[in-house]
């Protein structure tokens, strides 16, 4: 059996400073949720973790594709 390639995710949050961007407005308060094998993994954890803040406006998480950083040259895009 082959061994499928480990496909990084990161999913992090915390509250923005504005609406309109990314910018947290403190970065000492922001969350790492995790890393996960795979998208759909990491998805799972986004997910939850933005119904959890759906009351705050300001508060957003997000899925960094790791996997990408490590190795430009991975050409997957939401594999699971």
């Amino acid at each position: 059996m082959a061994e499928q390639k480990q496909l990084l995710h990161l999913v992090l949050g915390g509250e923005l400073a504005d609406l309109k961007g990314v910018t947290f407005r403190d970065l000492d308060k922001v969350e790492v949720v995790g890393v996960y094998p795979n998208y759909a993994e990491a998805h799972k954890a986004w997910q939850s973790k933005a119904q959890q803040t759906v009351d705050n406006a300001h508060m957003r998480y997000f899925i960094v594709h790791l996997h990408r950083l490590l190795d430009p040259e991975t050409d997957t895009t939401h594999v699971a």
